[in-house]
């Protein structure tokens, strides 16, 4: 699972204490929920299945394929399935193609999800080999199913704006760019990411 309440709030008291702009937009906005999901091979299928898709397409599209496969639509059962099987359920072949990859890794235990190794960026590079899983899926998965407290997924388009409003910038922050200031951030930057989600959604705009 995820960050607790209580990590989220003990991380963003310690970035509060470091950056007084930290210290700011949490007065401003409070502490964020929790953002949380279970670790293993549904999360991930579920991401590959809303990606590019609206909220409610996504849960539309699940409830079919498990109406057919069952409940979690278990890897052996999905592999088994035919394409027009999976396209009735709103599978494109491109996804169909995902979801096979990430079933058949599962499978054979080149993936295992159980048993990600410690290292960050080994367990993003593991993740990545499923098609359709890339860097930034991987890095959403670290975080909100594995809980992993340093992850910093600083492609974001959200983060990167968070970050701006947070720390008061001209003009929103390269990818590059947040990446080095949260150096100084670690090893609370999962929080951080959380947080500038927060921030965005509460349209907070610093003064």
């Amino acid at each position: 699972m995820g960050l607790s309440a209580d990590q989220l709030r003990a991380s963003l008291d310690a970035l509060s204490a470091r950056e007084p702009r930290f210290a700011d937009a949490l007065a401003a906005t409070g502490y964020p929920e929790p953002r949380l999901r279970d670790p293993g091979y549904t999360t991930l299928l579920r991401t590959i299945v809303g990606q590019q898709v609206s909220v409610a397409a996504a849960a539309s599209v699940w409830n079919k394929l498990e109406a057919a496969l069952g409940v979690g639509c278990a890897p052996d059962r999905l592999i088994a399935q035919d394409f027009d099987t999976l396209r009735a359920c709103g599978l494109s072949r491109q996804k169909q193609g995902y979801a096979r990859s990430l079933a058949e890794l599962v499978l054979s235990g080149a993936l295992p999800l159980h048993a990600l190794p410690p290292d960050d960026e080994e367990a993003i590079a593991y993740l990545t080999q499923v098609k359709g899983i890339g860097r930034w899926s991987a890095e959403i998965y670290l975080l909100f199913a594995e809980g992993r407290g340093d992850i910093w997924p600083a492609g974001d388009l959200a983060v990167q704006e968070g970050v701006k409003r947070i720390l008061k910038l001209d003009q929103r922050p390269s990818e590059k760019a947040i990446r080095e200031m949260a150096e100084a951030w670690r090893p609370h930057r999962g929080a951080a990411a959380i947080f500038t989600w927060h921030v965005y959604a509460a349209g907070f705009e610093a003064i």
